[in-house]
């Protein structure tokens, strides 16, 4: 039960760039943080970058400053700008929403929906 929708994958080759947008229904912005996750083929999906009711933004550390996380109130979407794509940025990625505003304190929905596969290869 998704309540996003995620879009703007592909494949890209190394250097590229991407926009990946994450679509919600209706205007949740002024109650929820929305964070972008990410998950490898194997592994557990990680928090990449969140953006918080107030419009703060953090990201994980190991994206340094190639992402970065916006967002429209007006068309409901928050989006993920990824710069400089590396091979290892190939995962499928997820939005969530969340209450909270803090890294590691923001407690997330259990639901998620289908992703947008990114696939960066030459």
């Amino acid at each position: 039960q998704g309540q996003f929708v995620e879009s703007g994958g592909g494949l890209v080759q190394p250097g590229g760039s991407l926009r990946l947008s994450c679509t919600a229904s209706q205007n949740i912005f002024q109650i929820y943080a929305v964070g972008w996750y990410r998950q490898e083929p194997g592994k557990q999906r990680e928090l990449v970058a969140i953006i918080t009711s107030g419009g703060n933004t953090n990201y994980a550390n190991s994206v340094n400053d190639r992402y970065t996380i916006s967002r429209d109130v007006a068309k409901y979407t928050v989006y993920l700008q990824i710069h400089t794509l590396r091979p290892e940025d190939t995962a499928t990625y997820y939005c969530n929403k969340g209450i909270g505003v803090r890294w590691g304190s923001i407690k997330w929905s259990e639901y998620w929906g289908q992703g947008t596969q990114v696939t960066v290869s030459a």
